[in-house]
């Protein structure tokens, strides 16, 4: 007699057919990999080495600021390890350096540079230089790493505020809905673009403001699918029976309608994030995002756009920004095919 078919849970079928989708598969692994790798951006991009042995002594430079003085040099300032004296110093007599793979921070202006400035690529700057001597590869780095915690940041805050607006609404409905579906039709019609604007001629520009002022937006468009979802979900069997048993509506809420009211949000949660990443950029574009000195893809395609005969920045900055949004996409195509139960 044949053994029983172990039958699968919801969770694990969505995670088999997302699986079964290569092309959304393969890109979420790809996105993590270098997302993961622009976390580490002061271990692969950095003017500072990340050990080194001078005279006997070991020095951790890329956690410690050591003077001149330390290798030999004549003044007591920060020590600038891309200078030639300094270079050779740590690599005569037994001493040595461990620099990382790109030896250039986001803000590092190379003095050294044999073009000028905007240089083209060439094995000193391998995707060439800004208008300001600043290694274009270590600004791609670390904009990169800011844009998409910008993009998980404002995601995870409408996301909240997105869930809590919609299941107040769809699970006691009647006038508290009708209320909050008025008030949120108010508050979407004030312009955004304006308030940023006048924002931005009071206070400092800061990528904490940016935040605060579209988390303000950002959390309309989700809570219709919540709560749609849990208009459908409140009149449902189970939580009649729960209602009946005596849970409170915070209970009922956290245990039942909102575990399977979740759909939409895990599906749109690529989508979203590639958005907020856009409105980054385009900000950042105009002058309205971070402060001028924060690496950032928008900068730099501002960069490009000022020096059309640089075209490795817009190039560069181009593929960057075009490659995150496609695997975002191709990763929210496969979520949700993985959440639609109506495939094997």
């Amino acid at each position: 007699m044949a053994a029983p078919r172990r039958s699968l849970s919801p969770g694990r079928r969505a995670w088999l057919r997302f699986r079964a989708n290569r092309r959304g598969y393969l890109s979420l692994w790809i996105f993590a990999l270098v997302f993961g790798a622009s976390l580490a951006a002061e271990l692969l991009s950095n003017d500072r080495p990340i050990v080194a042995s001078y005279e006997g002594q070991l020095y951790w430079p890329l956690w410690r600021q050591y003077p001149e003085t330390a290798f030999g040099g004549d003044f007591r300032t920060a020590t600038d390890y891309l200078d030639p004296f300094i270079r050779e110093r740590l690599s005569a007599d037994g001493n040595w350096a461990l620099y990382p793979p790109n030896p250039y921070r986001f803000d590092t202006i190379n003095y050294f540079a044999p073009s000028p400035n905007p240089a083209p690529p060439s094995s000193t700057n391998l995707l060439g230089t800004d208008d300001q001597g600043r290694d274009v590869l270590a600004r791609l780095l670390y904009g990169f790493r800011i844009s998409v915690l910008f993009g998980m940041a404002l995601t995870a805050i409408g996301v909240a505020f997105g869930i809590a607006a919609g299941a107040v609404q769809g699970y006691f409905g009647g006038r508290v809905d009708l209320a909050l579906q008025r008030l949120t039709e108010i508050w979407g019609s004030i312009p955004e673009l304006y308030l940023l604007l006048i924002l931005a001629s009071i206070f400092e520009p800061s990528i904490w403001i940016l935040l605060a002022i579209l988390s303000l937006f950002s959390w309309m468009g989700l809570s219709d699918y919540v709560r749609a979802e849990f208009l459908r979900n409140r009149q449902l069997e189970y939580v009649t029976a729960a209602r009946a048993l005596g849970l409170s509506s915070l209970q009922v809420i956290g245990r039942h309608v909102l575990p399977n009211s979740l759909t939409p949000v895990i599906a749109f949660l690529p989508f979203r994030m590639s958005a907020a990443i856009v409105a980054l950029t385009s900000l950042d574009f105009l002058g309205l995002g971070v402060p001028p000195s924060t690496p950032s893809l928008g900068e730099l395609l501002a960069q490009g756009k000022a020096n059309l005969d640089a075209w490795w920045i817009s190039l560069g900055t181009f593929g960057v920004l075009v490659g995150t949004l496609m695997l975002l996409i191709f990763v929210g195509e496969a979520l949700r095919d993985a959440l639609d139960t109506r495939r094997g």
